[in-house]
């Protein structure tokens, strides 16, 4: 161990040695000239364009037009629950009816001929409140919204077949005149 340490601070000594001239300050030749701090920050005054004629403001877009031709909202069998892809149309239908917030909707609820009138009833009824609630919780005033039910009696396909039966339980947004 000592045969080890000789050498070693042998080779730290003149390490220090060598890098200590390197360390020292330098002279300069002359003093650098003070620095105006006001002048390094003050930003540069910007030529002026000479005055051009201007063109007339142009007038802002007309807003669009509301489309009030709506997609019928469906449904599931016995369900008053919103299917996953009505969510785009009411998406959709809401857009349009924040354009105008004086225009009033009814909400037509629908319902296929299977079960009794009574439920057929009650459940398109269900079905227009299920899309007013979504309306209104997307901020649509519920005075602007009306609600009512036909049961099975004003079916828009077959309803011998089960694609006519699917058409038929919905709910159709109308403009009331």
């Amino acid at each position: 161990m000592k045969f080890l340490k000789a050498p070693l601070f042998l080779s730290l000594i003149a390490l220090v040695a060598i890098t200590f001239p390197a360390c020292k300050a330098k002279k300069l030749a002359e003093k650098p000239a003070p620095v105006e701090t006001e002048k390094m920050y003050a930003p540069a005054p910007k030529p002026t364009p000479p005055p051009a004629a201007t063109p007339a403001p142009t007038p802002p877009p007309a807003p669009a037009k509301p489309n009030y031709n709506f997609t019928n909202i469906q449904f599931e069998f016995n369900s008053a629950v919103l299917k996953t892809a009505s969510y785009q149309a009411l998406d959709q239908a809401v857009i349009e009816m924040k354009k105008d917030a004086s225009v009033k909707f009814v909400l037509n609820g629908n319902s296929s001929a299977e079960g009794t009138d009574e439920r057929n009833m009650e459940l398109s009824i269900q079905r227009a409140n299920s899309v007013k609630t979504y309306l209104v919780n997307s901020g649509i005033s519920a005075d602007n919204l009306a609600v009512k039910g036909y049961g099975e009696s004003k079916p828009i396909a077959d309803n011998s077949t089960e694609e006519g039966r699917v058409l038929n339980r919905r709910v159709e947004i109308k403009l009331v005149q």
